[in-house]
């Protein structure tokens, strides 16, 4: 098993290995916020409980303060029954009965007024201010605003009205019941803690009050309605009978703290993510940088290496051309030697930045598989398709053969030593110029596209796995282009494809 193997295996594991940690820590926020939800309803429904009792306890003093002003009512229609018993009197009337009912009202305010308006008597009001007719007529003004007063018939046609208004008891109760009411609404909005709640009429529409909700919100009708439909959604509006039909409902919301814990692991996963993202960049753009360190330090000491033997070699040439050496022998020596020289120059070009020249492309094409034509088995064709039209390009010419004497020793050794390559060019579009490098080899699986560039990958016994690496180094980095596997199919071939920038022929000739 190569490298990239074991690499993919690990990659597999750790990605197995951290779905597992998320799925694990989604799982218990996940348990954790159902837990505080449901102990969130469990408060809510408590609560909820102990407002439906102070609602019985409203209920009942409503009633009895009911029950009050029914009997202070009745007070007074048995005060108007005197007076008309009074008003209508004989010689044969009880008078007993009149008296003990007058005596009986000595709490609720009472006046009694001609057809006209003009007070008779009073009873139950100031003693100090009785006899202030304009403290009588303000009596009055207000007794008539509470109730409508009752008509009492004396005699003939004459008619009396009878004013009055509540007790004092009873004024004081009425407002205990309202301070009550207004406590029992306060001790919902307060009562929640970080529960935002909305308490509204029976017609779902009018808010009486709420809590834990911007109030500015609260003044758009729009977003109010919007925010109860929310809460509906949410969590079904508690009901609260305060008795003889008077219904009102409180709507309540999950509070910010469940809403946040609800949304914290993805944030958290979020957060998490992109600090690993940010440390794999960072850990990879500096094994990079090591890579790159090396890759130059090797090429430079593989120059430095050959120059020596190189040296030594165009010496013994000389040499061998002084003692009569057949001519073909020396040219080809020469032709190797010069070969050599630019392998060194080559790898002296590695990590420091080579001058580019504007050149024909398709000579370029031509001078890089010649050397190799010559010396590759004769069931190897290879084939530089000339282009429709000329095409020109900056290019770094013992770096750019290299690219495409690598690509063609893969692809012979792709064939087995056996079959052809094809080199066509052309433009793609305006100003980029394509290669395609195709061979007859036993192909490249798909999974595979990227890994063959990847510095170590190869498929045979013996070699670094370090051509298609520098082929793209070469190619992305000095020549700012890019290469890639375009297509490829097991047991009919591989397509490699080189985009270069274009060069215009005017440019070159002002140049």
């Amino acid at each position: 098993m190569n490298i990239y193997a074991r690499k993919q295996r690990w990659k597999y594991l750790l990605v197995a290995i951290a779905l597992v940690i998320v799925g694990v820590s989604l799982w218990y926020s996940n348990r954790l916020a159902h837990d505080i939800a449901d102990n969130e309803r469990n408060q809510v429904s408590l609560w909820a409980g102990a407002i439906r009792k102070k609602a019985k306890l409203v209920n009942y003093t409503n009633q009895l303060f009911v029950k009050l002003g029914n009997e202070e009512r009745k007070k007074v229609e048995l005060w108007k029954d005197a007076t008309e018993v009074l008003a209508n009197a004989d010689f044969n009337t009880d008078f007993s009965f009149v008296s003990k009912v007058v005596e009986n009202n000595n709490n609720v305010p009472v006046i009694l007024t001609d057809e006209d308006d003009n007070i008779i008597s009073s009873r139950n009001l100031n003693p100090q201010k009785s006899r202030d007719s304009s403290y009588l007529s303000q009596q009055l003004a207000e007794m008539k605003a509470s109730y409508p007063g009752i008509e009492i018939k004396i005699f003939g046609n004459k008619k009396n009205f009878l004013y009055y208004k509540d007790s004092k008891l009873f004024t004081e109760l009425k407002q205990t019941f309202t301070d009550l009411e207004t406590s029992f609404i306060n001790e919902i909005v307060t009562n929640t803690a970080s529960t935002p709640v909305i308490y509204t009429d029976s017609t779902h529409r009018k808010v009486l009050a709420f809590g834990n909700i911007d109030s500015l919100l609260m003044q758009d009708s729009v977003q109010v309605k919007q925010l109860m439909k929310l809460m509906s959604s949410e969590n079904n509006p508690i009901r609260v009978d305060l008795g003889e039909g008077n219904v009102h409902y409180i709507y309540y919301q999950n509070s910010l703290l469940l809403t946040r814990l609800k949304y914290f692991p993805i944030a958290q996963l979020i957060v998490i993510g992109f600090f690993i993202l940010i440390a794999y960049l960072m850990f990879s753009s500096s094994r990079n940088a090591e890579q790159n360190q090396v890759w130059a330090g090797m090429a430079k000491e593989t120059a430095h290496q050959l120059g020596t033997p190189l040296s030594s070699l165009m010496a013994w040439v000389e040499y061998l051309k002084d003692s009569g050496i057949d001519e073909s022998t020396a040219i080809e020596l020469d032709k190797d030697i010069n070969r050599l020289n630019t392998v060194a120059d080559r790898f002296s070009k590695i990590g420091s930045q080579p001058k580019l020249t504007a050149g024909n492309l398709y000579d370029a094409l031509l001078h890089s598989v010649s050397y190799l034509d010559k010396r590759s088995s004769n069931k190897v064709r290879i084939v530089v398709h000339k282009p429709g039209h000329q095409l020109f390009a900056k290019l770094n010419q013992p770096l750019f053969e290299w690219v495409i004497e690598n690509l063609c020793k893969n692809a012979i050794d792709a064939m087995e030593g056996q079959g052809s390559i094809d080199i066509y060019s052309g433009l793609l579009v305006p100003g980029q110029i394509y290669i395609d490098v195709i061979d007859t080899g036993k192909g490249i699986s798909r999974r595979k596209f990227k890994t063959v560039f990847k510095p170590g990958y190869t498929t045979k016994l013996r070699g670094w796995g370090l051509g298609l690496s520098l082929t793209k180094r070469i190619i992305k980095d000095y020549h700012k282009g890019n290469i890639f596997v375009k297509h490829s199919e097991p047991d009919k071939g591989t397509t490699f494809r080189i985009l270069l920038k274009a060069v215009s022929e005017e440019r070159i000739k002002s140049a």
